[in-house]
């Protein structure tokens, strides 16, 4: 699903990412840990396309990201890749079902089809009763639903996480962790998390641990 090579990146003097490789299977699991500063969130962003690496090579889904200008790019994201962060980034004016049918409606698709789509999809993560509801109305466990409800809505190859628990109380963090491998179970979903919550970090397939710019070490997880 993702094939990284030898991925580099600078921020003028300051090397952040010194040959980074990373491959990741369909359906698997993969959390990313180490210290502030690793490289962690910037590999997240150069996987999820919102940066450019400086050399090296990406390819997610069988697809070389390389040749891609920004439109090409930004309409693979949204079709390929789903996002959900530690602050969830809803929409303040924007009610949850409208929240989640933003990716839709960015593609084109059709509103009724979009609200039909979303509806399902906050049934199925369990917070249909929110649906007309703004995020100031909502838990932040409810907002995280919905959050990872939007990241769904295209079917995205693969789900890229940063922190996703790190707001959240211990009941609704360990929700969330649960919910993510029902979703691989279900949906044969893809993630990548980057997390420094150990619990979730050791429930993956594959720990990885970023140091200093590199990939360090790799654990598979019981």
């Amino acid at each position: 699903m993702i094939e990284a090579t030898g991925i580099q990146k600078a921020f003028g003097d300051l090397e952040v990412l010194k040959g980074v490789d990373l491959r990741v299977e369909k359906g698997e699991v993969v959390s990313i840990v180490g210290a502030s500063g690793a490289g962690k969130t910037t590999l997240l962003q150069i996987i999820g396309t919102l940066e450019r690496a400086d050399a090296g090579e990406l390819r997610i889904a069988g697809r070389s990201i390389a040749g891609m200008n920004e439109n090409a790019l930004s309409a693979f994201r949204n079709t390929h890749i789903g996002f959900v962060f530690q602050f969830h980034h809803l929409l303040p004016e924007f009610t949850a079902v409208e929240n989640v049918m933003m990716p839709g409606l960015i593609a084109g698709k059709s509103q009724h089809a979009c609200r039909e789509r979303a509806l399902t999809l906050l049934k199925r993560l369990n917070v249909q009763g929110r649906s007309d509801h703004k995020p100031s109305e909502m838990s932040g466990g409810e907002q995280q639903r919905v959050a990872v409800a939007r990241a769904l809505f295209n079917g995205p190859d693969v789900i890229l996480a940063d922190e996703p628990s790190g707001n959240l109380d211990s009941g609704h963090a360990r929700d969330l962790h649960d919910l993510f491998f029902e979703l691989r179970k279900d949906l044969g979903q893809t993630f990548v998390i980057v997390t420094h919550n150990e619990e979730l970090a050791h429930m993956a397939d594959r720990m990885l641990t970023m140091r200093d710019g590199i990939m360090a070490e790799s654990a598979v997880n019981d």
